[in-house]
């Protein structure tokens, strides 16, 4: 192949660049901001898609984050493209912030801590949920659900306002460059005999 390395690397390295990116955390926004940017399609289609992205991953549904944000964004008019990137808000990193977020906002919307199978014990996030059933997990995932509309529409809102004048501002520079480009081009022409 044309572009692969020398050495493949093992799958403890590749877990870690996946965790952690392998120049500095500056390149990897760099080249993320300029993959969405450089997205075909209005300003509009590119900012609903990543709003819808970044709305999916404030929900609790952990890997299905993907189908959730193609079905916003085909009701909002999104890049489905641009849902996939806006998907990487949802990251190990951002992951227990959401969530504690969440929980929050819905405890508070839903008027207090739910009780675990009424036995007047607050619900907690704790690691035995694993090993329960899925009825020990509704008392949490309820409110997280609840807590994740108000969120991740209020985050998309945002993210939609910023990507939008971002790509208004990159389509509007690249398209004079273009056309700077198209009337050098012709002036010569015309120059030569």
């Amino acid at each position: 192949m044309l572009f692969q390395r020398r050495d493949k690397p093992g799958w403890l390295e590749t877990i870690r660049v996946w965790m952690w990116p392998r120049r500095t955390w500056a390149r990897s926004y760099s080249y993320f901001t300029k993959r969405i940017l450089r997205l075909t399609g209005s300003p509009h289609t590119i900012a609903a898609g990543v709003a819808a992205g970044v709305a999916a991953s404030c929900t609790p549904f952990v890997g299905f984050h993907f189908i959730v944000s193609f079905i916003f964004a085909f009701f909002v008019g999104g890049n489905m493209l641009a849902a996939a990137l806006g998907t990487s808000f949802g990251n190990p990193l951002s992951f227990p912030f959401i969530w504690a977020t969440t929980w929050k906002i819905g405890n508070f919307i839903l008027g207090g801590v739910p009780s675990d199978g009424g036995s007047g014990a607050p619900a907690t996030l704790s690691f035995d949920m694993i090993w329960n059933s899925f009825e020990s997990a509704i008392p949490v995932l309820k409110p997280m659900l609840v807590g994740s509309i108000p969120f991740g529409f209020s985050m998309g809102l945002v993210v939609y306002i910023i990507v939008r004048f971002a790509a208004q501002a990159y389509q509007r520079a690249r398209s004079e460059k273009l056309r700077i480009r198209r009337k050098v081009l012709q002036d010569q022409e015309t120059e030569q005999p």
